[in-house]
């Protein structure tokens, strides 16, 4: 594994994160399917994580491109940089269960807390306010952020998409590692990586995908956000 470096970036100018290791908890969804494998395509070294490490181990066999298999706490371990991808009601069980793996990683959160009825999805609340400051009550020794939220799982494992033409929102309270995020998202073609705040701004963010889901259904789409003028 590559050693972080704590130091911070001019505005212009984002670190070299070839050679880190990406971990996807949460790795046979679609949504870390679909990272896992833009990741890897971009010639990241991609781990994904699952709690049956024979599926996980099928999975990464399917996709391909180096990438390994393991179970979340083995994941965990031997990445630098964890995306945690998993389902909303397993959030807080998996990271609780992980906090001793994680401990100095950083923990990108790409969860989004939703429900859904007749009308169909609309926002949840989270008791500490957004999947993002769960994560961070939960893992107070790991260098928690938030991004990847707006993304196609569609799009992201359609590898007949060559870009994907949308910008990452990254939040997070500490810059070397929004920073390190930025970068990551950069690595995926037609993808910028953007910082948008800090955690505790990350509840509108991640609410906002219930309006993209709607998007989607009117208009049959597969959206996503730029962010102009930066």
């Amino acid at each position: 594994m590559t050693s972080l470096d704590s130091a911070t970036n001019p505005a212009h100018e984002l670190p070299d994160v070839s050679q880190l290791v990406v971990g996807v908890l949460g790795g046979t969804g679609d949504q870390g399917r679909g990272l896992a494998l833009r990741l890897a395509k971009a010639g990241q070294q991609v781990i994904i994580g699952s709690r049956d490490a024979a599926r996980a181990e099928a999975s990464a066999a399917e996709l391909g491109l180096g990438v390994r298999g393991a179970d979340n706490a083995t994941t965990a371990r031997e990445s630098d940089v964890v995306i945690v991808a998993v389902p909303w009601d397993g959030h807080a069980s998996t990271l609780t269960a992980l906090r001793e793996e994680l401990a100095g990683k950083i923990v990108v959160d790409c969860v989004n807390p939703l429900g859904f009825d007749k009308q169909g999805a609309y926002a949840l609340k989270p008791e500490e306010g957004s999947a993002a400051q769960q994560a961070a009550a939960l893992l107070p020794d790991s260098r928690v952020t938030a991004a990847f939220h707006h993304l196609s799982a569609v799009l992201l494992q359609d590898e007949s998409v060559e870009q994907i033409d949308t910008d990452v929102m990254v939040l997070g309270e500490e810059r070397a590692a929004t920073d390190i995020v930025q970068a990551l998202a950069g690595r995926i073609p037609g993808m910028r990586g953007i910082f948008a705040g800090r955690l505790r701004n990350a509840h509108q963010v991640e609410s906002l995908v219930a309006n993209l889901i709607s998007v989607n259904r009117r208009y049959k789409a597969h959206a996503g956000l730029r962010v102009t003028d930066v």
